[in-house]
């Protein structure tokens, strides 16, 4: 009985050694990787560790909503500017049909003007043949007078048809006199409608190519709208993708699409110019400057009747012109070309404040100062 007893409490013992031994090499497992325990007995972990790349990030993030934001400004611009253009092709295109009706107007003149000339020269030339037979008649037959007397029953009935002869030979002159100067003035009329016509051919051919290069305009302008939008959704989707892609990744994108935007940006700005540039071309058409800074009292004008516009200003790609804001080489003014000899006249009235020369640029000036802050040379 105690030996049963015995090997009893020996395998308690041993259970309970056993049971221990498994308590001491299976613990709990910690919910950190790290577990700290705290003076209350409660086990902490430590905060993980921050993310080298987060600032990096967040700048990005930064500077592609801006590059959004001012992608989103130029294209309102562009928009804007096409709006313009629409409108100042509606101009043209008025203008250019305008000019036609006119030119067929001048058309139809010098044709009414053919036929009358034609008309009036026919008369003449049947005057001269009737007025030949009366002078014949007269001056190259002296004896015709006597035959006349002999076969008139007198004198008087003689005399009578010889001054019929006399006065027909009149008539048939001053006739053909006033034919002559009925021809002189419906050539002369045809003369001026034909310098309308073919100044009238001249304003519209400059109309079409304004119209023409307006257009061509439009489509440049048109095409950058279209690539801005193209580069609005491009640097929104790299915005929702800066986390799935290394820093530098990302920044090398930045700096692409941002590349693009100063491209996109410049070429808007270019086409505007261009756009001033079909402005200048109105302004020849209709003989007078473009519109302004105003000066009370000051009116401007080109400075010669008739002229080429050489160089317009603004953006150059003539790489000897400075640059001037965000453009690389930039004209400042007008150059125009004439025949040697044509009168220059100056803009307005005002006082010479120089003269000189310069081997560089502008050659011989006359610089007049004409009030108000504006100066022309």
């Amino acid at each position: 009985m105690r030996r049963i007893l015995a090997a009893a409490v020996t395998v308690t013992g041993l259970l309970a050694l056993q049971a221990s031994s498994v308590f001491a090499t299976d613990p709990t497992p910690s919910p950190c990787a790290s577990p700290s325990a705290a003076s209350d007995g409660r086990v902490t972990c430590p905060a993980p560790p921050a993310n080298p790349n987060q600032a990096a990030y967040a700048l990005l993030e930064s500077r592609l909503g801006g590059d959004i934001a001012r992608a989103l400004q130029t294209e309102q611009r562009v928009a804007a500017t096409l709006d313009q253009f629409a409108a100042t092709e509606q101009l043209l295109t008025a203008q250019v049909t305008q000019e036609e009706a006119l030119i067929a107007n001048l058309q139809d003149q010098i044709a009414k003007l053919d036929v009358q000339i034609s008309d009036t020269q026919a008369r003449i030339d049947v005057e001269k043949q009737e007025l030949a037979a009366v002078s014949r008649a007269i001056y190259r037959q002296p004896d015709s007078f006597w035959l006349l007397i002999a076969r008139s029953s007198n004198l008087h009935e003689a005399l009578v048809a010889t001054a019929d002869a006399v006065v027909a030979g009149q008539r048939a002159h001053a006739l053909q006199t006033r034919l002559e100067a009925d021809l002189a003035k419906l050539q002369a009329d045809r003369d001026a409608r034909q310098a309308d016509l073919d100044r009238e051919n001249g304003t519209l051919d400059l109309l079409n190519a304004n119209l023409s290069s307006l257009q061509e305009v439009m489509s440049q302008q048109d095409d950058v709208s279209s690539q801005l939008s193209n580069l609005v959704s491009q640097i929104q989707t790299a915005k929702t993708q800066l986390q799935n892609q290394p820093p530098d990744v990302t920044t090398s994108l930045a700096q692409l699409l941002e590349a693009q935007e100063q491209d996109l940006v410049q070429r808007s700005y270019e086409t505007a110019w261009s756009q001033a540039q079909v402005g200048v071309g109105l302004a020849l058409v209709n003989n007078k400057l473009p519109v302004g800074k105003t000066i009370q009292g000051l009116a401007l004008s080109w400075p010669m009747a008739s002229f080429e516009i050489t160089q317009p200003f603004g953006p150059s790609n003539v790489v000897l012109e400075p640059p001037f804001g965000p453009y690389k080489h930039f004209h400042t003014g007008v150059d125009m070309a004439a025949p040697l000899g044509t009168p220059v006249m100056a803009a307005a009235d005002g006082l010479v404040v120089a003269v000189g020369h310069t081997n560089v640029g502008y050659g011989n000036y006359v610089v007049i100062a004409h009030g108000g802050g504006i100066a022309r040379s």
